[in-house]
Formats: structure tokens, sequence, C-alpha cells
């Protein structure tokens, strides 16, 4: 479970869940809570239970153990009162032959009887917010990979949910239409809506998560604020130096130190790897003086996502 703090009251509760299909255990035991406003990404790669977990949410499975609630509602019992506030994008988006954007859109908000007047200014303003105003007369089907992407996030919208559940969005997109869809989702996110998105993208989750959980073969290993993910997680603190003259030398006494693993130099700059456990790396600079080298300068690398989560699955991706 998250560390969250309990007077927050959880919009999605994952309660000692798990799913198989046949003999394949999809979902094993996982529990996490997600809370209003947070971009949630569920971190995996491909089968590893990230998808599964959605439709859990969404009320497309029944888990077969442990309980599943959304703003309150057991999907279990109540899947109606769910799928009122969600709105599911699948990762990719099921398409009607010969209906315009504009038709699309109409149709499905006549799915969750929103009236004929009511809709005509809500599906304007779908269009706007996902820039697709120009292309309401043009068929679903002539549209590019990224509008369709932005297409199934304003059908998503239509019954103007609290929850949204992303199925990889940006999976097959082209760099722009991939920081298109970015940028959207920080606008929902802005607006109130709290997102659940899974991808194995993970340069984009790092610019959009702040809470992440990160799945593999059906478990949860890690659940928690992208800070503690990217910090406590990172394998190895390394420092980039840059001293003036002699970088061998530099590089030769930093490797006789004990609180320092490794030392590439290039030219030089030199790469410093602290040794397990040392998180402070400001005595470099104090040693390297000492020692009588200028310093043009010293800066801590910032931990990235990748590092968090190779290091977390490590030995369990096969």
């Amino acid at each position: 479970m998250s560390d969250e703090p309990r007077s927050r009251k959880p919009i999605v509760r994952f309660d000692g869940v798990s799913k198989s299909f046949g003999n394949t255990e999809a979902v094993r035991k996982i529990s996490f809570d997600v809370y209003p406003g947070d971009i949630f990404g569920l971190i995996g790669p491909n089968g590893a239970g990230k998808t599964t977990t959605l439709k859990l949410i969404a009320t497309l499975l029944r888990p077969d153990h442990g309980m599943v609630a959304v703003n309150g509602h057991v999907t279990a019992t109540a899947s109606r009162a769910v799928r009122r506030c969600v709105g599911y994008m699948p990762d990719f988006l099921g398409v009607y032959p010969g209906l315009t954007v504009e038709e699309y859109l109409d149709f499905f908000g006549a799915t969750y009887r929103i009236p004929p007047p009511k809709r005509t200014g809500l599906i304007a303003d779908l269009l706007a917010l996902t820039d697709l105003s120009d292309k309401k007369t043009t068929l679903v089907t002539g549209l590019s990979r990224g509008m369709q992407q932005r297409l199934g996030l304003a059908r998503a919208l239509i019954h103007d949910p609290t929850l949204l559940l992303l199925d990889e969005p940006a999976s097959g997109l082209d760099p722009r239409a991939r920081v298109e869809i970015r940028e959207l989702l920080k606008e929902l996110s802005g607006m109130g809506k709290t997102i659940v998105i899974s991808s194995h993208i993970l340069s984009d989750l790092e610019e959009l998560c702040n809470r992440i959980g990160i799945v593999e073969q059906g478990e949860l290993l890690h659940c928690g604020t992208l800070e503690d993910a990217l910090v406590e997680l990172q394998p190895n603190v390394v420092i980039d130096v840059e001293v003036a003259g002699n970088g061998e030398r530099a590089a030769e006494l930093l490797r006789g130190r004990v609180e320092v693993d490794s030392v590439e130099l290039a030219s030089e700059q030199l790469k410093v790897t602290l040794a397990a456990g040392v998180r402070d790396g400001t005595f470099l600079a104090t040693f390297l003086v000492e020692q009588g080298f200028a310093l043009h300068s010293l800066t801590r690398r910032a931990a990235r996502l990748e590092e968090a989560f190779l290091t977390i699955t490590r030995g369990r991706i096969q």
C-alpha cells in the first residue's frame, strides 16, 4: 500500500487483487491507492499486468480475489456507478467506418444519454480542447495515429469523468504527437482530472507522473512518489567533475577513496560513481582542492526513472 496520509480518501483502491486467465496469473495480490489529483503511472514491460490492472478498475474485468473500488464504489457490485466516473482509453481506438469525428463523439454522447442540445456544445468544447476542431467533418478512419489518440481522449471525456484510465496513450506516436499528448494530459490534470496511465515509455511518465507503480510478472514491486523512486532507488550516486589539468592524476587519486566505486575519465571530465550507500559527494571538492587541483565544475547527475526501474526489477525480467 502507498504511504499517503490516511486522511486523504483515495479515488482508486486496490486491495489484495489477483486475476488469472487459465494458468496465467496476470495480477498477483496487488494493493495500491490512487488519490485525487494524481497522475499515477503504471510502469512495466509488455505482459507485466498493466492492461489487466486498468481493465479491473474500468469494470471490464472482475477480480478473482481482493477488492477494487472507485470513488468508494466496489467495482464487482456497483459497476454502473463506477462507469459514470471513469473514462477509459484503450491502447488502440475502436473506430466505426463511415463516421466523421463529430458523429463519432455524438454517438458516444448519446450512449451516456446526454441530451442532443447539450451534446452539440460539449462536442465543440472537446474538439477545441484536443485541437481537432478543423477535423470535425473528417472520417475517423482518415485521421493520423496521433489525431486518433486525441479523439480517443475526447471520447473518454464525453461524460466528464473524474478519473481517466489511459492504456499506452503514446504507443506508436511520432515524437511531435507524443509531446502533444503529454501537454494535453498536463492540461487535463490542471483541470482537476485524476489520471492513471500505463506505459513502457519511461521518459514520458517521468515528465508527467507524481506517483508511480512498477509492475513485473503480475506483481507490484514498488509504489510511491516519483521522487522516492528517483532518489532512494538510484543504484549509485554519479557526480561529474571537471578539473583544470592532469585529469588522469585526479582519477587515480579518487579511485583510491573507499567512498568511490569507479571513475571514468574523458579529457579533463571525470564521471565519479560513488560506492553503494554513499549519498553525499561534497567530500570530492574538498579532497581535490586539498590535493592541489582547481575545479571547474562538480555536478551531481539527476537520477532517472529508467535507472530506478532497472534497479527495482533487477533479476526479475527474463
